[in-house]
């Protein structure tokens, strides 16, 4: 949404610191129910609920068993160490960096102006994102999450993902009318030459809302090892 998020504030962050087989008893008639008994004690189905983790804080919602809250897989933030400065406030990991600089260049070459709106969010500063926007919009966290990733599963917080957007067609900024672009059309042609990959395209397993502005960083060993559960559910 394009109002989704004021622009300096999904920049800025405020903070970078921080088997044995069971006997068969054999008793006649009764032999084969006494076995099927044994074996549900001894090799029990999996129950979901017994294994979801319990809720977390703030939030009225539970983990899935594949890790997954409100449909957004879990992500380390990254360290001060593994963050380069790409603009004034806006911070990203240097191969996915030098890698989005060289996809500009090129964009700039066919005469599109790609313009970085996001990158690197701190923890800290996605709970304000989320938390303080769903307050402000009277939403519940299921609503919010569709649009806003909860603290601790946000792509942004790799330093791999970026929000792009259109220097010519401003309008369409964080708006799913971004994908009306020459923006978005250059970058569904080339964005692979350049590893990035569209997060969240329309109708995505996850169930996270359409975002044709959030591309993450798939160009090396670390990138793929952390998008690895997202890219195996989208199969």
């Amino acid at each position: 949404m394009a109002d989704d998020i004021p622009l300096a504030t999904r920049t800025l962050s405020p903070s970078l610191q921080r088997r044995s087989r069971a006997p068969m008893l054999l008793l006649g008639a009764g032999a084969v129910l006494v076995a099927a008994a044994l074996s549900a004690l001894l090799f029990p189905k999996p129950i979901a609920r017994l294994v979801t983790p319990p809720p977390l804080k703030g939030l009225d919602a539970r983990l899935s068993s594949d890790g997954r809250l409100l449909g957004h897989f879990p992500y380390a933030e990254a360290s001060d160490a593994d963050l380069i400065s790409i603009g004034p406030g806006v911070l990203m990991n240097p191969e996915a960096a030098e890698a989005l600089n060289r996809m500009r260049r090129a964009a700039d070459a066919d005469g599109i102006d790609l313009r970085v709106l996001s990158a690197f969010r701190s923890i800290a500063l996605q709970k304000q994102i989320f938390f303080d926007v769903k307050s402000q919009r009277n939403q519940s966290a299921r609503e919010r999450a569709q649009v806003s990733a909860p603290p601790g599963f946000s792509e942004h917080s790799t330093g791999f993902a970026v929000d792009l957007g259109d220097g010519r067609q401003p309008q369409t900024n964080l708006s799913t009318s971004f994908d009306q672009t020459e923006a978005f059309r250059w970058l569904q042609q080339h964005a692979n030459r350049f590893h990035f990959a569209l997060s969240f395209p329309d109708g995505n397993k996850q169930g996270v809302s359409y975002e044709p502005w959030h591309w993450r960083f798939e160009g090396s060993a670390d990138a793929l090892k952390t998008f690895d559960a997202a890219q195996r559910f989208e199969r």
